[in-house]
């Protein structure tokens, strides 16, 4: 079999996906499979058939420790937390490096750390608070490439820590901790004071000194900033925490914790736990689909569950050794975590003529997880009956819990009686965003995204066109029903946007019953989504037995971070408008001129900007660098290309568009940490980007003011308006497209791109 026959000729995003993240040094399809299946053939045959994928650590790495490369077939950790003492803040950064180093994304919580404030016994007379420290944590994640990418990290807090406030705040500062997400642990006894109205303590006491840092504050106000900075922000998330310890197989097992969440949260571990993951594809299940005849095999799925379990527990054997640290090697070895989990769930039910959120949808994946949480528990018990059960097993402590019990038949429940389990946690839903765009399916449990997605191409003329390109669902279904305009499609075909929060809500309420890790998963919202709906939905997440929940609206501050992408009708001034292709105008002396000091990684840099002094429109930029300010050469080769792309007719937005997607620079992450006085931007390019648009707006504002004053003499050129706002939108930092916000994670339906593992 090859690639194309795989994934279809016409998916040549999908092929692309392949080839660049997981075929290694040009091997082909077949040699492909029997790497990564390392010789189960039951397993590559379920590959094959595109019932089920590894995570992206196992897809791209495993096999190749026999190449001399140093690898993780994991792909999340929870690093354990840090103690309040300098040592241990610095000795968790270094396993957050060499866990990045591996591949690995982390999650690490700051709870322990002493609030601002506190006293201490060093050359300060008290700490700067448990916040302050995100940022080395960030800038580790920032500094350490895995491939062309960056770390992930989450950070998390507990919600009755003194710090709260400032953590939940922090973020909203769009420079701040940019290289993690961060969310909040959320208790009982918090929703409740929040639910009566009532004051929530806050408090903390350091164990070196015993000073005990406590206040009072109004539970609905708290509840309110999180929601708010949520709404605009996109963070911080929400981690029911009861909840997670309270639903799973080692709630009542006395020698065992969570220390964390990994960084898309579907996955709770231990202190150094690890997690390899594993996604089945429900689509693949559908037989008869678009057919009134369409029913989902129950079997085969069941099937697909043992092999799947046994094989994850193949990989997790071959990769004990590999883990970067000793700590996890050990925790893994104790436990043995597998995250088992689906994906193709929107696609599952558009096959089978059912509308996602509807009671019938509910129904029917109540019955699938059900039968998946039964059969994985009896294939750990088969496991263990073979090879024994994990380290820790106390069978009586698992069979006890009310999560056990809910999602066991009799003959599992006597297989576990007599056998135990070898694995502590079997099944998670994982953000599947690489995996499911290179398949053409939705991704994890998230409804449709979009019907379609527009796309843009420049024609023959030098003009922008825009075209559709559908959803595989969608194009799938309008071909095989010879339609040809989507607003006949059937009313089940229901999209994240047009899609109402609690109907959202309630399909991963009923899966999370099934899942005894968690879920990693997104709520979108649309831009009019208000600050008091979000309390609502956070409330009724609660309600509905969530261990998580993240919410991204439309239109939303956060949005804005990588890059703004400006309509048509509201690109800047443009010098020599009409120009013809090639033609480049001349720049006379009647110019308006303005300067900015920049503070980037090197040093210094002076960025001067000549504007049209009738429209307003970028004409010329120079650079020049301080006595530190890096290399001359370069700031002169940029400068040029900016002027003669300004000279050339390419709007100021446009330009600044491609400055921002120049990446990070080490050395302007590292001074923006440690002396907090760098421009705005993450290298040189972006920070001049940066200083353009604060200077060409601030020639627009002059050029209205003087046009308001004026009564006579018409100016020789006509002024546009001064643009005051503009549409923002996440760019991928590889291609360039929107992206979009799913499943707890960024993803390219252009390129594949995906900000998580």
């Amino acid at each position: 079999m090859t690639i194309e026959e795989w994934l279809g000729k016409e998916n040549q995003l999908g092929i692309d996906i392949w080839q660049n993240k997981y075929c290694y040094e040009g091997e082909d399809f077949d040699h492909w499979i029997d790497r990564i299946s390392s010789g189960n053939k039951d397993i590559a045959r379920l590959m094959k058939e595109k019932k089920f994928l590894f995570g992206g650590r196992i897809l791209s790495n495993r096999g190749l420790e026999y190449v001399g490369r140093k690898i993780t077939l994991s792909n999340c950790y929870v690093i354990a937390p840090p103690r309040d003492e300098i040592e241990s803040i610095f000795d968790c950064a270094k396993k957050l490096a060499r866990t990045y180093s591996y591949g690995g994304g982390c999650g690490i919580d700051i709870s322990g750390l002493s609030p601002r404030g506190a006293r201490i016994n060093n050359a300060a007379r008290e700490t700067t608070g448990a916040v302050s420290f995100m940022d080395l944590y960030s800038l580790v994640t920032d500094l350490i490439g895995q491939n062309g990418r960056r770390g992930a990290l989450m950070i998390s807090m507990d919600c009755f820590h003194p710090d709260i406030e400032d953590f939940i705040k922090l973020k909203t500062d769009l420079t701040k901790v940019t290289k993690a997400n961060i969310s909040v642990r959320i208790y009982d006894e918090f929703m409740e004071a929040v639910k009566e109205n009532k004051p929530y303590y806050l408090h903390y006491t350091r164990e070196a000194t015993g000073e005990k840092i406590e206040r009072m504050v109004n539970a609905r106000e708290l509840f309110h900033q999180i929601a708010e900075a949520n709404w605009d922000y996109a963070e911080p998330g929400a981690l029911f925490w009861d909840r997670i310890c309270g639903w799973n197989l080692l709630s009542n097992t006395k020698d065992f914790s969570y220390a964390g969440v990994n960084p898309c949260a579907e996955e709770p571990l231990p202190a150094g736990g690890s997690c390899l993951l594993g996604s089945m594809n429900l689509a693949e299940f559908v037989k008869d689909p678009f057919t009134p005849e369409a029913s989902f095999d129950f079997d085969g799925f069941k099937q697909c569950v043992t092999i799947c379990v046994r094989a994850m527990n193949e990989v997790l054997d071959e990769g004990l050794s590999l883990h970067p640290l000793e700590e996890q090697q050990e925790s893994v070895r104790d436990w043995r975590q597998i995250g088992l989990g689906i994906m193709g769930l929107a696609d599952m039910l558009v096959k089978l003529g059912v509308t996602y959120g509807e009671e019938e949808a509910i129904e029917l994946c109540d019955k699938i997880g059900f039968a998946m949480a039964d059969t994985a528990i009896a294939s750990s018990a088969a496991l263990a009956k073979e090879s024994g059960a994990f380290p820790k097993c106390v069978t009586e402590e698992i069979m006890g819990t009310a999560f056990f019990e809910q999602n066991t038949s009799e003959p599992t429940k006597e297989m576990v009686k007599k056998y135990g389990l070898r694995n502590s946690q079997l099944l998670t839903i994982a953000p599947t965003g690489t995996l499911s765009t290179m398949l053409g399916i939705s991704g994890g449990i998230e409804p449709i995204y979009a019907i379609y997605y527009e796309r843009k191409t420049e024609s023959l003329h030098g003009k922008d066109v825009y075209y559709k390109v559908y959803t595989k669902i969608v194009e799938n279904y309008m071909k095989d029903h010879k339609i040809t305009d989507d607003s006949m499609l059937p009313p089940y075909f229901v999209t994240a946007m047009t899609l109402d929060y609690r109907s959202r809500i309630n399909m991963q309420s009923i899966w999370q019953t099934h899942i005894d890790a968690s879920i990693s998963s997104t709520v979108n919202v649309p831009k009019q989504f208000t600050v008091e709906e979000t309390e609502s939905l956070y409330q009724y997440a609660y309600d509905k037995g969530l261990k998580g929940i993240t919410i991204f609206r439309d239109g939303c501050q956060r949005a804005g971070i990588l890059s703004t992408d400006v309509p048509e009708e509201s690109k800047g001034a443009v010098a020599g408008e009409g120009l013809e292709r090639g033609e480049i105008i001349l720049v006379n002396d009647d110019v308006i001129g303005k300067k900015r000091k920049l503070i980037t990684g090197c040093g210094s840099l002076h960025c001067i900007a000549l504007f049209d002094p009738y429209t307003g429109a970028l004409l010329e930029t120079y650079l020049s660098k301080g006595s530190t300010g890096g290399c001359n050469n370069f700031m002169i080769g940029l400068s040029r290309m900016i002027s003669i792309s300004a000279r050339g007719g390419i709007d100021i937005y446009t330009i600044i568009d491609q400055l921002n997607s120049t990446g990070s620079c080490p050395s302007y992450t590292v001074r923006r940490a440690t002396q907090k006085d760098t421009s705005k931007g993450s290298c040189c390019p972006m920070a001049v980007g940066n200083a353009l648009l604060d200077m060409y707006n601030e020639v627009q504002e002059e050029l209205a003011k003087q046009g308001e004053s004026a009564s006579h003499v018409p100016p020789k050129a006509p002024k546009p308006q001064a643009v005051k706002s503009t549409n923002q939108k996440i760019r991928c930092p590889e291609c360039g497209e929107p992206l979009v916000f799913e499943g707890g994670c960024n993803i390219c339906k252009g390129c594949g791109w995906s900000g998580c593992f």
